[in-house]
């Protein structure tokens, strides 16, 4: 009942019936009747109860308990703006960035000479705790709705090039046929490979044989990725 709930509420949090009264502007009169059962608080007045008690009008109508909130992130800290005369921290590294979607005459990332394009930073210490060298990591753009809804169009991802075995299910960025994709990806049987995009409604998973595979070299393991919205 109701008028349980908000006696129960009242002694848990050992306020007195003054006390409450006086927080919501109301008579301990008031708080008495409600408590009996002979009234009930409605609109304002039971929102401003509930509050007071620390609980949800829903838990004093019906019973129904807010659900348990868990600690999912922590602070680390505001952006510091920077532009490319901006000189690296003593934990910063600059990645190159790629936002190019076909690769130059079939070069993979790995195989670039020098780099003289846009870059991102990245903490050392991120790297690090990814197991990922500093000369393996590079950035790419994603292109298209393939990979939504965890990689919408515009998403940033990190590739570690060093990390080119396939471990089954995890996502890859691959040089196909000169263009830069990046797939989920599956061992087959007979060294075969699986393509797989996260919408599946609209791309389908991609099946190629040993020996189409030469056309398909991959590029390094996504470690990180970024995503705006």
């Amino acid at each position: 009942m109701m008028n349980e709930r908000i006696k129960e509420c009242r002694k848990a949090g050992k306020f007195t019936q003054p006390a409450i009264a006086k927080t919501i502007g109301v008579t301990k009169a008031t708080i008495s009747l409600w408590e009996s059962g002979s009234t009930s608080p409605k609109g304002e007045n039971l929102h401003a109860l509930a509050k007071a008690l620390g609980c949800t009008p829903e838990y004093l109508l019906y019973g129904i308990k807010a659900p348990k909130v868990e600690k999912n992130a922590e602070w680390a800290g505001e952006f510091e703006p920077w532009d490319n005369g901006s000189l690296l921290g003593a934990d910063e590294v600059e990645v190159p960035f790629y936002m190019e979607v076909e690769l130059a005459a079939g070069e993979g990332i790995a195989e670039a000479v020098e780099y003289k394009g846009p870059k991102l930073r990245f903490a050392k210490s991120t790297l690090k705790r990814q197991n990922v060298d500093t000369y393996n990591a590079a950035c790419v753009k994603v292109s298209g709705n393939s990979m939504e809804p965890v990689l919408p169009h515009g998403s940033t991802v990190g590739i570690d090039t060093a990390a080119i075995n396939i471990v089954d299910g995890k996502m890859y960025a691959i040089n196909h046929d000169g263009m830069l994709r990046v797939k989920m990806l599956y061992r087959l049987p007979g060294n075969g490979l699986r393509l797989r995009s996260y919408n599946i409604d609209e791309y389908p998973d991609e099946r190629y044989e040993a020996d189409a595979l030469k056309h398909i070299k991959v590029i390094g393991k996504v470690f990180w990725y970024s995503v705006l919205i």
